[in-house]
């Protein structure tokens, strides 16, 4: 089981704001378990610290702004994707600006910090979140879309396009998240010359100059024009009649572009709060779009708190009848789990199967057959005792007594032909023989009941 990383250690950056002009100063400290990722303005005395979360963001017009209570951070979404390829779970972020450095206007300087710094794995396990079904935004009138399919890591294609002679239609690809910071994180933004003046004047780009982008000259203006916006920009002039990238410095890939995207899209996926198993396909993909199928996900984590565990019917167990058989005492009508599927250091998945067979359906009740709600507590606790007995050298040797029950909740019945998927969790190490989990059934992937037990191990007799 994968557990969550904050980095090792503090780490700091400075540049200046594209949008502000301000030279700034960002530092990323190591934070606790289950902390996510949090922003901190240190020049405005006693505000609240922001979530970055797709519920928070105010405005994606240049960048990612996410706010509260009136206290806005923009430009997140660079240092967010490398903290999200890193795999970082925990880390608060402290700016002294209202926007984070926009730097080379890419990745890498974040990236090669956070490697710098390292991780540190903590207790708490990694809690992913799992596409089950093909969740899609799209926006018809900028023939934007963004998919998100079920897949068993995270992966990403990207495919842009614009009307312009130069950068008409570009793809990227990102099958491995290891890879980010060697092959995406360098690429930078991207501004068209004929968006330049516009952007001036309506103070977008205080901060900007012409080696934190990708410029490009795809429409021709008078040579006078263009000579007069590489003065300002500090760069070599350039042939009006030549159209293509104006920069003195290369691209860095020739799809560089489409790879910025691909932080972009990143950046923005990652405020959901949890790390994605899932495909993205993103079709002209912009920050506002971005934010949709983040905003959906996040609806859809609030809905289904707790993912239902993976179910393949067709992969062998963990351990079969005849193991749990070994380990459990209880027998016909009582042993209530047949199969476990997956078993770490503090959780353990198991199975049962309803038939209409059960004795209980023979009076709970006759003509409406429902498992009793004692009885899923009961799987639930046998489930956990195969939990508490892993982890114990020869555990045919002891048996689990619970000891205490609380916090039962029971959200939907069960009748015959369900499938019971059970997740139990360790609270807390076990100490002195005592054991804290929290339990869940589901079917398919809704919760039909939950709740927090107490068990003893004892050496049998």
């Amino acid at each position: 089981m994968q557990k969550q990383k904050t980095i090792a250690s503090e780490f700091s950056l400075r540049g200046i704001g594209l949008h502000t002009g301000l030279d700034i100063h960002i530092r990323f400290l190591p934070a606790p378990e289950n902390h996510g990722y949090k922003i901190r303005r240190t020049d405005i005395d006693g505000q609240p610290v922001i979530d970055a979360l797709a519920e928070n963001v105010v405005n994606t017009q240049r960048g990612t702004v996410v706010g509260h209570n009136d206290v806005q951070v923009g430009t997140v979404e660079h240092a967010i994707a490398a903290l999200y390829a890193a795999e970082i779970d925990n880390c608060m972020i402290e700016v002294d600006a209202p926007e984070f450095p926009i730097l080379d206007g890419s990745a890498r300087f974040f990236s090669e910090a956070i490697e710098k710094a390292g991780s540190v794995e903590q207790n708490a396990p990694r809690d992913y979140y799992i596409v089950r079904h093909k969740i899609e935004v799209t926006d018809e009138k900028s023939g934007s879309s963004l998919v998100i399919l079920p897949d068993d890591k995270f992966s990403m294609n990207v495919l842009i396009s614009f009307d312009s002679s130069v950068l008409s239609s570009q793809y990227a690809t990102l099958t491995d998240i290891g890879r980010f910071a060697g092959e995406i994180a360098a690429s930078r933004t991207f501004v068209f010359v004929r968006e330049i003046e516009t952007l001036r004047k309506n103070n977008l780009i205080k901060g900007g100059d012409l080696d934190n982008a990708i410029v490009i000259y795809d429409e021709k203006m008078p040579q006078q024009e263009l000579d007069r916006l590489t003065d300002e920009f500090g760069l070599s002039h350039y042939d009006c009649d030549r159209l293509g990238y104006v920069n003195d410095k290369p691209l860095v890939y020739s799809n560089e572009p489409a790879r910025h995207k691909l932080i972009d899209v990143i950046g923005d996926i990652a405020l959901i709060g949890k790390p994605v198993k899932g495909h993205i396909v993103a079709t002209r993909p912009g920050h506002k779009i971005n934010n949709q199928l983040a905003r959906l996900i996040r609806k859809d984590i609030k809905v289904n708190e707790i993912q239902a565990p993976i179910f393949r019917p067709e992969c062998a167990p963990v351990m079969d009848i005849n193991r749990i058989r070994e380990l459990l005492p209880h027998r016909y009508p009582f042993l209530l789990v047949d199969r476990i599927i997956e078993i770490g250091g503090h959780y353990i998945v198991g199975i049962k199967n309803v038939t209409v067979n059960e004795p209980f359906f023979q009076g709970h009740f006759p003509q409406e057959p429902v498992m009793p709600g004692v009885l899923l507590v009961e799987a639930m606790a046998q489930t956990g005792g195969l939990l508490v007995l892993n982890s114990v050298d020869e555990p045919e040797r002891y048996s689990t007594y619970f000891m205490k029950i609380d916090g039962v909740k029971f959200r939907q019945k069960v009748v015959p032909g369900d499938t019971l998927i059970f997740r139990l969790e360790l609270l807390a190490p076990m100490r002195r023989g005592i054991s804290t989990m929290k339990g869940y059934v589901f079917v398919g992937e809704k919760v039909v009941c939950e709740a927090e037990f107490m068990a003893q191990i004892i050496k049998n007799k």
